[in-house]
């Protein structure tokens, strides 16, 4: 059994939002057109608390895509995006979300961030995926999103390792790419066992 996994197509991460990826909501008429294709659909859901340790405002002095050392180690800091219950925060107006299976929200906690659909990033606070999945017989986890070199990078490299077969379409996915980053992700997860496939969007 397959499942899509739509990562974090949030206004937020599209054109005109507080942490724009580049043609982000481009990736919304393929991953539509597949949407029933599924019989297992989640899609993941950025949700931080005003004031988030990732927050480049929450550090004075810092600026965005600077880093700091937090308790977990090395973080990226942000603009303020996905802020609980603002209109960043919400999927793509376009985006299908009917008939979903699961809507997991990550990134809740104020001090951890959270790349992956997995675990957050301190490597060891699960979010529960991996458990729903198991229970739902899926074996072949196929994923779209935003972004590749981040979110949806890290939520291949963890379903990977939870023992699932691991499919990214990549050009169901578009990246912040800095320097180079979605490429080298890219790398890594084939590395890993992944596959890199085409959506046909």
């Amino acid at each position: 059994m397959e499942a899509l996994l739509v990562v974090d197509v949030q206004n937020d991460f599209c054109t005109g939002g507080a942490l724009a990826v580049p043609g982000g909501e481009a990736v919304v008429p393929g991953i539509n057109r597949l949407w029933d294709r599924y019989a297992c659909k989640v899609l993941t859901q950025d949700w931080h608390p005003p004031g988030h340790a990732s927050f480049a405002s929450s550090h004075p002095g810092k600026r965005p895509f600077d880093t700091v050392m937090l308790d977990y180690g090395e973080q990226v800091l942000w603009p303020d995006h996905c802020v609980q219950g603002r209109s960043g925060a919400a999927f793509h107006p376009e985006l299908r979300t009917d008939g979903a299976d699961l809507m997991l929200r990550k990134g809740f906690r104020p001090g951890i961030d959270s790349y992956s659909a997995f675990f957050e990033n301190d490597r060891c606070t699960p979010t529960g995926l991996a458990g729903y999945l198991r229970e739902r017989g899926v074996e072949q986890v196929v994923l779209t999103g935003l972004a590749t070199d981040f979110c949806v990078g890290f939520s291949a490299l963890d379903a990977l390792a939870a023992g699932f077969s691991t499919v990214v379409l990549e050009d169901l996915c578009r990246g912040l790419d800095m320097d180079g980053s979605s490429a080298r992700m890219l790398g890594a997860i084939r590395d890993a066992g992944g596959r890199i496939k085409c959506g046909h969007a």
